[in-house]
């Protein structure tokens, strides 16, 4: 139960972190390489400081890490995949490809049924 709990928080965090198409675009970003908190502001015309609160929304997620490298906090993409999300999400997919065809197998029944009557 305690476990089941811990991992609905780390979704929680992780579809929150993924909520807001900045941090979206931010871990496209880090996908290509490390960035500093000024390099991922400028293209958004972002101060340093809505850039770190960015930041350290995706750092608490474990989606980003980050380092203090002389003045400047070097960020880079986090050792926290989105397997615990995929895993959840691909659940999701399963059970309603299961409903889906479930459905289409009852109107094809159905539609079967009503052109043998005819």
């Amino acid at each position: 139960m305690v476990n089941h709990m811990v991992q609905q928080e780390v979704l929680d965090r992780t579809f929150a972190a993924l909520a807001d198409r900045t941090r979206r675009q931010i871990l496209i970003r880090l996908g290509q390489g490390p960035a500093t908190i000024g390099e991922l502001a400028e293209p958004f015309g972002m101060s340093l400081t809505g850039m770190k609160k960015h930041v350290q929304v995706l750092e608490d997620a474990g989606l980003v890490t980050t380092a203090k490298v002389g003045r400047s906090r070097q960020c880079r993409l986090g050792t926290e995949r989105l397997e615990d999300a995929m895993s959840w999400i691909s659940f999701y997919q399963r059970l309603w490809e299961r409903r889906l065809d479930g459905l289409d197998a009852y109107f094809t029944l159905n539609n079967t049924e009503k052109d043998t009557e005819r």
